[in-house]
């Protein structure tokens, strides 16, 4: 057996210290919406806007209209707004060949005075190896950490929301580094260029500068010297990755084993890697009680209904589920005693995409992180893992826990998840036609 986790190692880690009242957390996606209009409007220094993607729909235009309207209404406001390269010049996947939002934000740079200027970020030469999957905007001195990006789904513009999970953090010398980090390791790089200009460079032209840009990358980090290691208060950890074995999955690998009694997990695609299912099993053998909360396949933002077409992407739900179905098989006597606890949440047609994980009493990981291979190789991937020895916070974390834990239910035996035999015709077809030919296993590395 392990020998028994040092908790220096996560001690050693800088963060900022903060009182426990300059933690919010938002319900929903509309609370959401309506607070980062309203930090938008209300900013006086500095506007750092980091998403996936701002997608070209109502509440996109929403986002963007008053990102126009705060330039204008204050020339002197530094406004900035950073996008994956790649998401940013394609259509949606499925939808058939589309311009892609870069088209729109050159349109909206035409039609106003003042210049926000959205930046395409490549983490890789091409989309399916690595994304700018980073999170936390920066609006004067708060950090708005998310996972969500920028469309009416996410923001819960038209009937339809995505939950995720929405803090903020108010704290200078945390919006500084998230700051610093864009300014001196981002920007600056010769891979990252202007969306919202006419005739940005190829991406084939570029793939000399995307592979410096991205080992730069691997040897970045958030700037920590103004912050102090572990003094007994609560402290704010900025926590930075890209590539194998990087800061942040060594980080998400330590927190669970050092977890000695209560661990919970929320991922929307369940697709561990192997090193965090180590930790799982190790978590488990040392009777630790293990809670995930995962989304139904049907719940998946991949997930397409069965009456409609198929397409290979909307096969993603089901290997999800096929993988979760396998896990729970290989713990079954845990389930049975609720050690481990798989909690499946679903609201009508609404979707899910929450992210995280919390440690005893004392550690919370907000992340983007999916805890997935692809998050733990390819995609650029940031956190805030918030540490809090004194237990200050437990009564709001308990509360967004409890929050989270509505439109779930508790899956008590692995035969109740679907089988291969019981997925759509098309679904069927092409997971044996992978499974014949061994690409599932690739699947699982790069989805």
């Amino acid at each position: 057996m392990r020998a028994p986790f040092r908790r220096s190692t996560l001690a050693a880690l800088r963060g900022f210290e903060a009182p426990s009242a300059a933690l919010t957390l938002l319900p929903s996606a509309a609370d959401y919406r309506r607070m980062l209009l309203e930090k938008i409007a209300s900013a006086t220094r500095r506007i750092c806007i980091v998403a996936l993607y701002l997608q070209q729909d109502e509440a996109g235009q929403e986002i963007l209209d008053a990102l126009y309207a705060a330039k204008t209404a204050r020339p002197e406001l530094e406004v900035v707004v950073l996008v994956d390269w790649f998401r940013a010049q394609r259509g949606l996947i499925g939808a058939g060949k589309q311009a892609g939002n870069a088209a729109w934000y050159q349109a909206q740079n035409l039609e106003h005075d003042q210049e926000v200027p959205i930046y395409g970020v490549p983490v890789q030469t091409r989309e399916l190896f690595g994304v700018l999957h980073l999170k936390g905007s920066v609006i004067d001195d708060c950090v708005i950490y998310t996972g969500a990006s920028i469309n009416n789904v996410y923001l819960h513009k038209l009937g339809k929301y995505r939950l995720d999970r929405y803090q903020l953090l108010e704290n200078k010398a945390l919006a500084d580094a998230f700051l610093r980090l864009v300014h001196q390791e981002i920007l600056p790089s010769e891979a990252v260029h202007r969306l919202d200009l006419p005739s940005p460079p190829s991406s084939r032209s570029l793939r000399g500068e995307i592979r410096q840009f991205r080992q730069r990358l691997k040897r970045a980090s958030y700037d920590v010297s103004e912050g102090i290691r572990e003094n007994g208060e609560l402290r704010l950890i900025p926590l930075l990755g890209i590539g194998n074995k990087n800061a942040l999955s060594k980080v998400i690998c330590e927190l669970i084993a050092q977890t000695r009694h209560h661990l919970t997990l929320c991922t929307p695609y369940f697709n561990m890697p192997l090193a965090v299912k180590r930790e799982i099993n190790r978590a488990l053998k040392r009777g630790v009680t293990i809670d995930i909360i995962i989304g139904d396949k049907t719940a998946n933002d991949f997930f397409i209904p069965p009456q409609e077409p198929f397409k290979v992407i909307s096969a993603l739900p089901y290997l999800y589920e096929i993988s979760l179905r396998r896990f729970m098989q290989k713990h079954q006597a845990a389930v049975e005693k609720q050690a481990l606890n798989i909690h499946l949440w679903k609201d009508g047609d609404h979707t899910f995409h929450l992210k995280g994980l919390w440690s005893d009493e004392r550690y919370t990981l907000l992340t983007g992180n999916n805890l997935n291979p692809r998050a733990f190789q390819l995609d650029l991937e940031n956190a805030v893992l918030i540490d809090d020895p004194r237990s200050e916070w437990l009564a709001p974390r308990a509360e967004e826990i409890r929050q989270l834990m509505r439109n779930t239910h508790r899956v008590g035996k692995f035969d109740e998840l679907d089988t291969l035999s019981e997925y759509p015709t098309g679904v069927r077809t092409f997971l044996r036609r992978v499974s014949r030919v061994r690409v599932e296993r690739l699947l699982y590395r790069i989805l």
